[in-house]
């Protein structure tokens, strides 16, 4: 039996904390607000950073649907430029696409979610007994994010300009919907090792799903999150690099993307959870090396074995980077081969998270 590892020596099994999972990291918002007027950042700050709190706290909002498992049942909502959530419905499953564009990505962007996990890894719901998919569009006035608060998606329109909308990615409504599946199962806690941890599996369920809806292999894909969300002249690829770590952008509005791609460079911070956001750069890029060093479809192979761990009940809520290799090790061996296991051993090793076999 392997032995995992801990970050913290808190209580595992104390209540359930939640806090808004943005797509957005707070240290890309504080830059651009350095670069903009106060006031057309600072709502976006102090609406991420009150459901955060509300997360410490221990409430979680009560709205959730639940249909037969295995029924796809999505809902999309508009908040209509209001901070009031669900907002009203405009679409739900079944019914056709309606004029406003974000709407229907929206419920598109869901339901390739949702065919991904049951296609692949027979995962009927995020729950597995068949909790409705709810989400709702124009969150707020010019909200640079998009969130999983607990119960369903929530996206704002951006400010226009660096931002025009969250609702095109495929890779940021996964990501977002990720947590919602973590929620549901290890539910990482999110602080520290464990936190980037969770930001890194979500990041890669976004790259399998983008993968998946476009038929691309590993060598194909661009592993980018988020490519999709910002405005014309904005110097981004994405919001993160999986392949690149680091590289994701460098704007004079956003700064540089701060990622580290290895443990020699671990941000040591108490900003976003202990660097939640950033050292996730580091699981990302073991994960891209590990489905390049197998190849094919990234889903097949890789993809399972994090997928498997994430869901399984060994994995601990504090697990660090060390513990949550060694188990992608070890599931990959009972699950594939020791081939499989070597390959994803060896790409944790050249990111520093493992030792190096002599």
């Amino acid at each position: 039996m392997t032995m995992f590892t801990a970050t913290t020596p808190r209580d595992i099994d104390a209540a359930p904390e939640y806090q808004r999972r943005c797509a957005v990291p707070p240290y890309l918002l504080e830059h651009l607000s350095r670069h903009r007027p106060p006031a057309a950042i600072a709502r976006t700050l102090e609406l991420d950073e009150q459901v955060r709190e509300r997360r410490h706290r221990g409430a979680l909002p009560e709205r959730a649907l639940v249909a037969p498992a295995g029924t796809l049942d999505r809902t999309i909502s508009d908040a209509e430029n209001t901070e009031e959530l669900p907002g009203r419905t405009v679409r739900m499953e079944g019914q056709p696409p309606v004029q406003d564009v974000s709407v229907n990505e929206a419920y598109d962007g869901i339901g390739s979610v949702h065919a991904f996990l049951e296609e692949v890894y027979r995962q009927s719901s995020l729950d597995g007994t068949g909790l409705g998919l709810l989400a709702t569009v124009h969150y707020g006035q010019r909200y640079d994010n998009a969130f999983w608060d607990g119960t369903q998606m929530v996206f704002g329109d951006g400010d226009g300009e660096v931002f025009t909308g969250f609702t095109p990615s495929v890779s940021v409504i996964a990501h977002e919907l990720a947590h919602g599946l973590m929620q549901y199962s290890t539910d990482l806690l999110y602080e520290g090792q464990s936190g980037a941890l969770n930001e890194s599996f979500s990041d890669v369920l976004g790259a399998l799903v983008d993968q998946y809806a476009q038929g691309q292999t590993a060598e194909q894909a661009n592993w980018l999150i988020g490519s999709e969300v910002f405005g014309e002249g904005v110097q981004a690829d994405g919001l993160r690099s999986m392949a690149a770590p680091g590289t994701a952008y460098d704007d004079p509005r956003l700064g540089r993307d701060p990622q580290p791609a290895h443990m020699d460079d671990y941000v040591e911070t108490q900003a976003d959870y202990g660097g939640v956001h950033l050292n996730s750069g580091i699981p990302n890029k073991a994960f891209h090396l590990a489905a390049m060093a197998l190849g094919g479809y990234a889903w097949e192979r890789a993809g399972q074995v994090w997928f498997d761990v994430v869901t399984g009940e060994t994995l601990p809520r504090d697990a660090d980077f060390a513990g949550f290799a060694e188990a992608t090790v070890l599931t990959a061996g009972e699950r594939f081969d020791e081939a499989v296991a070597t390959a994803i051993r060896g790409a944790w090793e050249q990111v520093g998270v493992l030792a190096v076999r002599s």
